[in-house]
């Protein structure tokens, strides 16, 4: 076997040494132009905008299309209920402070409002000019009530009566019944009613029960029949019903985002997960952020709605319905395999392919071997970071297993697989990050399930969320202690693993063993680890290691040596790293960035940034992992892991990065940059002022190379990656 490890000129520890001293030392950035950032919200925005790009391709599956309507819905909503809320809490409270591109916060805000104002326009008009017709062309439809046959009606009357009157609650608004709260993110209806005997105009809210009833109401009770009509519409349909005696006059659609950003004071003496359950049921009654209306409520409605809900109008969003189309997930769960991507089944990594069809395969042995490099979805979660949990849990050698838990799915076979180890009579330790956004609740449910199973449960650092991703198991091998580690991208999370594109390194290398075993110590107990030989730990030592390997780069362009920078991240926004980028690009080193989200960095500008392209990949997985990757004068030096470039990640998290050892680990991060960077593959291209442009096709209309398919093919086949 030629793949040795990679020849080192200098260990990771000697690199972090704080008296180690760089040829080549930046400067504070002071005298790099005022102007060199992109505003991170906006950009923010654009990438949602990528993701819209998506739903209005006529030559994507017409369901993966609503799918991508819905998540455009999803993030938005999540960016309202953080960014923006955030964003207004601090101007309310005169703690806003200018952006990272000097531009005051209610200036931002406002530009938040307007952009995305005119974003869920296009969103809405996507769907109901594009996207539904093509559902309709499929024989998916979408219907109004008036539309139905008279047999159609006759059965939704029956649904409406059994399975949906049951549910709903009206609530009166007078004298004697005050405003309502209306929840984050639910649909509603505005109604105005008259009383025939009094002649008065009242007004009511009726909620639409979504959490417990489907979105989408199947108006045939022939299976397969794909024809459908709103949760709303029925219920508007049949109002009467609930306000007998009464004229309906009119009845709006509304929906109401509130501040469900979580802020938890922690110290050393409180118990965090009561702290956060208070905070969880605080966020139900954050403030208003933005109101969603359709385009038809009148101004007596909406004055009502804006006074009681204290909202401004800047925050009014009036859009074409139908709202939320985030409720369109339910139509990409239908079995219509042609009006989908093409099924994709993982493959098993070969090094963990048993010997014969029946057996099992041994993962100790194969990690024992050599490293093992995963890419996930392509290869499969279930037969190597699961498959490496079950077998730690069930063998009688291993005696311990620690573990980092970010965000797990409800029903986990890694919680299943260290509540076996642990009843076993193994000791097992979790790191459990019960603040993981919006995972807060499934967290505290499991470490609660581990804590009852015998789990030593630890919640982290006080002030950091622990986000590194890291599995260590002990196993007692002819008489002495052996360590088998994974390092990973992505979270534990086998439903995730199925569309988060992400990388997991396996080994067994006693210098990655050993930083882990500090490391988990640091985590659980006292002790402040300064060096690590493979890791980049932040927030002591990552920031410092990258920005060396950048200046590095710089120092050999200057020489006239080999110098490149490959970076692959979700966001890009920290400014210390993106100065050295410029400066590195001023020295003439070659960069290349791979950015799914945020990108707060100009390319191409002259003087600046004229060496560093930025490319983003959105496709049917999400790309998640993260690659930093240096030429290092002829001997790379690839690190993988759990680190954006952002502050919270550098400054507030416990994030890893673990180096890559074996050559063909290298050269295989080295190809999937080069598919990733080519000019044939589809990918959007970021110009000097911050504009994201599309290229999928060629002139003739023949599609570029879409790189997950690429990769998809070139490891099920295991082939090489033809640039």
């Amino acid at each position: 076997m030629d793949d040795g490890p990679v020849e080192q000129s200098g260990a990771v520890a000697d690199v972090l040494d704080d008296d180690f001293d760089p040829p080549w030392v930046p400067a504070d950035g002071d005298d790099l132009a005022a102007d060199r950032f992109l505003d991170r919200e906006l950009s923010w925005l654009a990438f949602n905008r990528r993701v819209l790009d998506l739903a209005e391709d006529d030559q994507v599956p017409v369901l993966e299309r609503t799918n991508y309507l819905a998540i455009f819905a999803n993030n938005l909503d999540e960016f309202f209920m953080v960014r923006v809320a955030g964003l207004k809490r601090r101007i309310l409270t005169g703690l806003a402070v200018p952006t990272n591109v000097g531009t005051p916060a209610r200036e931002v805000l406002g530009d938040i409002n307007a952009a995305a104002h005119v974003m869920q326009i296009q969103h809405a008009e996507i769907f109901t000019s594009k996207v539904r017709p093509a559902l309709e062309d499929a024989g998916i439809r979408i219907l109004e009530l008036d539309d139905l046959s008279e047999a159609e009606r006759a059965r939704l009357a029956e649904v409406f009566s059994t399975q949906v009157f049951p549910v709903l609650m009206p609530l009166a608004v007078d004298p004697a019944h005050p405003f309502p709260y209306i929840s984050g993110l639910s649909l509603n209806l505005a109604v105005r009613v008259r009383n025939p005997r009094t002649d008065r105009t009242e007004f009511a809210r009726l909620k639409v029960p979504t959490g417990v009833l489907p979105r989408l109401v199947e108006t045939s009770a022939v299976r397969g029949a794909a024809s459908f009509v709103l949760l709303e519409d029925l219920i508007a349909h049949h109002l009467d019903d609930l306000f007998p005696g009464m004229e309906v006059l009119e009845h709006h659609i509304f929906r109401l985002t509130r501040n469900e950003d979580v802020e938890i004071e922690e110290d050393e003496t409180e118990n965090l997960i009561q702290a956060l359950e208070k905070e969880l049921l605080r966020r139900r009654f954050g403030p208003p952020i933005r109101l969603e209306i359709t385009e038809d409520m009148d101004d007596t409605t909406l004055d009502l709605l804006v006074s009681e809900l204290g909202i401004t109008r800047d925050e009014v969003y009036r859009l074409p319905g139908p709202l939320d189309l985030a409720g369109l997930f339910e139509l990409g769960r239908l079995d219509r395999p042609g009006l989908h991507f093409p099924t994709a089944v993982p493959v098993t990594a070969p090094a963990f392919m048993p010997g014969e069809p029946n057996e099992r395969a041994d993962l100790f042995a194969a990690i024992a071997a050599d490293d093992v490099l995963v890419h996930h979805p392509y290869e499969s979660f279930a037969t190597s970071v699961q498959a490496f949990l079950e077998q730690a849990a069930a063998d009688p050698d291993v005696l311990a297993i620690k573990q980092t838990l970010y965000r797990t799915s409800g029903d986990s076979p890694i919680v299943e697989a260290l509540i076996d180890a642990a009843e076993a009579g193994k000791q097992v330790l979790a790191i459990v990050e019960i603040k993981a956004r919006f995972d807060e609740q499934a967290n505290i449910t499991w470490a609660r399930k581990l804590e009852r199973a015998g789990v030593h449960v630890v919640y982290g650092l006080v002030g950091l969320k622990t986000h590194c991703k890291l599995a260590l198991v002990v196993r007692r091998e002819d008489g002495r202690l052996r360590n088998y580690c994974h390092i990973g991208t992505g979270n534990y999370n086998p439903k995730t693993s199925r569309i988060y594109e992400d990388l997991g390194l396996f080994t067994a290398d006693d210098q990655v063993a050993s930083d882990l075993t500090r490391l988990f110590n640091q985590l659980s107990g006292y002790a402040i680890e300064k060096k690590f030989r493979r890791l980049l730990v932040a927030p002591l030592h990552l920031r410092k290691g990258l920005l060396k390997r950048i200046n590095t780069e710089a120092a050999n362009a200057a020489a006239g040596k080999p110098a490149r920078i490959r970076i692959k991240v979700n966001s890009m926004v920290d400014e210390a790293i993106i100065d050295a980028l410029y400066r590195a690009s001023m020295a003439g080193v070659t960069i290349d960035i791979w950015v799914r989200g945020i990108c707060s960095l100009r390319p191409g500008v002259p003087g600046l940034s004229e060496t560093i392209r930025v490319r983003s990949i959105l496709g049917r997985y999400l790309e998640h992992s993260r690659i930093f990757s240096f030429e290092n004068d002829g001997a790379p030096v690839t690190y993988i892991g759990s680190s954006d470039m952002m502050h919270r990640n550098l400054d507030r998290r416990v994030e890893t990065l673990v180096r890559l050892k074996r050559n063909s680990h290298i050269r295989e991060m080295g190809e999937l940059f080069d598919l990733a960077m080519s000019d044939k593959t589809a990918s959007w291209h970021l110009d000097d002022i911050g504009v994201w442009e599309r290229h999928a096709y060629t002139a003739d209309g023949t599609p570029l190379v879409d790189l997950q398919s690429a990769v998809m093919y070139q490891l099920s086949h295991r082939k090489r990656i033809v640039r």
